[in-house]
């Protein structure tokens, strides 16, 4: 049996593509939903030698199965946004302790130490329901700096403005993490010049404003908070691991989740590097429930496997993850 210890210590393609077969071939034996579509696809598991070969499970299946690959009691149940009337993605959690391992090793993998930050957190619209994996990690790296200055805010502004600039001011690290439509509006009140802050995008306008390619938000975000690049984050409730970009819209994944890029319009084929399709991921943090993942998100790939979001399929529902259309 695969243990978190053996994902978070992937240091090479080798190991990663050694413990994604083996965690495909476990859930096929243990998650009948991916088991049937694997069926359905008439997959023989004997022949799955690459991580092409690999059967992705379409991210709809989340709104409407439950994707599980153990009969543990459920810890947690991580809860998609929508707008009323819309069907919301179900993400069954039986071992909240991997996502936990996962975000933790995750961010110190591209960011160091979490004890080095203060983490101010604007996410009103996460905050405002009950089920979201962003506002559980947030709270938690909140927790995890040991700094009284680090918190969550709603639409008090002023204080969080009064609170940015004093701590930029000192020399303190600080990484304030944003829905964007709520950073717009905090630079609409207040234009900063930060030397010492990150801002994070984690996108979605969630019906706030209007949408905007790319470039344009990140230019308003940078001519607002006075900074050079604007950092991105790349998650969803169906993902217990994210990506994260440190400007230009360009991701990179933590050593145990990868993207593939599969052709618009044969789900089964690939598209060779630099070349836009549809968004597959595979994250192995997703033991207990399903680490292969044909997202609605269209992409491209570059050759050292970051990878850039570029919007959505037409048919799909605007979500919260990442949604940046360059």
């Amino acid at each position: 049996m695969i243990t978190s210890s053996d994902l978070f210590s992937i240091s090479n393609q080798k190991q990663f593509e050694k413990i994604a077969l083996k965690i495909f071939r476990y859930q096929y034996e243990n998650n009948a939903v991916y088991r049937d579509f694997c069926v359905h696809l008439k997959v023989e598991v004997q022949k799955v030698k690459t991580l092409q070969h690999i059967p992705f499970l379409p991210i709809q299946f989340f709104k409407t199965h439950e994707v599980v690959s153990n009969s543990n009691p459920v810890q947690a149940t991580f809860t998609s946004s929508g707008t009323t009337g819309q069907t919301t993605s179900k993400h069954i959690v039986t071992d909240v302790s991997v996502y936990e391992e996962s975000y933790l090793n995750g961010f110190s993998q591209f960011y160091g130490d979490i004890e080095n930050y203060v983490v101010l957190a604007l996410l009103p619209s996460y905050l405002e329901r009950e089920g979201s994996s962003l506002i559980y990690m947030v709270n938690d790296l909140i927790k995890k700096t040991n700094n009284p200055e680090s918190g969550f805010y709603l639409n008090n502004y002023k204080e969080l403005t009064a609170k940015l600039i004093a701590l930029d001011s000192d020399g303190k690290d600080v990484l304030l993490i944003g829905v964007t439509y709520a950073l717009l509006d905090l630079i609409e009140t207040q234009k900063f010049q930060l030397k010492n802050t990150i801002i994070m995008e984690t996108g979605g306008m969630k019906g706030k404003r209007r949408e905007m390619i790319r470039e344009e938000l990140h230019e308003q975000l940078c001519d607002g908070f006075g900074v050079n690049t604007i950092h991105s984050e790349y998650g969803m409730t169906e993902l217990l691991s994210q990506g994260y970009s440190f400007g230009n819209g360009v991701f990179e994944c933590p050593s145990w989740m990868q993207v593939l890029v599969r052709e618009t319009e044969d789900a089964l084929t690939y598209v060779s590097h630099g070349k836009t399709g549809g968004i597959n991921v595979i994250d192995l943090a997703n033991i207990n429930s399903c680490s292969f993942i044909a997202t609605q998100d269209l992409g491209k790939q570059h050759s050292n496997n970051s990878f850039e979001v570029l919007g959505r399929f037409d048919t799909s529902e605007i979500r919260g993850c990442n949604l940046m259309v360059v």
